[in-house]
């Protein structure tokens, strides 16, 4: 299998060479990434949509997640990054369905894993039911919380939220869960990241 080599930049964005993957995290050194937050309205609520991690993934296994995300490879620009929704969800969207709000430093540090994220967000508004076909080794299903909610989990005010969605079951089929979850059941994002992402979806939706 090719070596997958990433772009790598200063704290500042300042492009200073290219790593492989394995260099990039266990040297903390920042990259680029494509982060995709599906957001829908229902009634008067605004909900945010997490992908589920396949349980077999090496790292952040069964955590939820932002709902399409990668890495932008050496040889991409930020747009390319939009084979992600396709690839992990089995959905094909346009650039021009996207909102793109610009680019937000992320950092997860681990005993494993440094990983430094330049990460470019972009939203998509979910105007009508969509039906999923899932990269099983990396997705295994897609569950909504309402925004109001995580916002408050996510920042200590509340211990858990009601999560609703569809996973595949052992025999490979979606059904439809509801179940509690706390922060602790997502991807660790730094707060600032979360508090970046709610603050510029605010303005979208406001």
């Amino acid at each position: 299998m090719d070596t997958e080599l990433l772009k790598v930049f200063d704290h500042h964005g300042k492009h200073t060479g290219i790593a492989t993957r394995e260099e990039v995290h266990s040297k903390g050194l920042w990259h680029e990434t494509f982060h995709c937050w599906f957001i829908s309205k229902e009634e008067d609520k605004h909900f945010l949509h997490f992908q589920m991690r396949c349980a077999e993934k090496k790292d952040y296994s069964n955590l939820l997640d932002i709902t399409a995300a990668g890495y932008i490879n050496a040889e991409e620009n930020v747009a390319d990054g939009i084979r992600e929704v396709h690839e992990e969800l089995g959905i094909d969207l346009a650039l021009e369905d996207l909102i793109y709000i610009g680019c937000i430093q992320d950092e997860i540090i681990q005993d494993i894993i440094i990983d430094r994220e330049l990460a470019h967000i972009f939203f998509y508004n979910i105007p009508n039911p969509l039906n999923y076909t899932f990269q099983m080794e990396e997705v295994v299903g897609i569950m909504k919380v309402e925004l109001a909610l995580f916002e408050q989990l996510w920042f200590g005010k509340i211990e858990n939220i009601c999560a609703t969605g569809i996973v595949v079951d052992k025999k490979l089929r979606q059904v439809e869960v509801d179940r509690r979850v706390a922060k602790g059941d997502f991807l660790p994002h730094t707060n600032a990241y979360i508090s970046n992402v709610l603050m510029e979806l605010k303005k979208i939706i406001e």
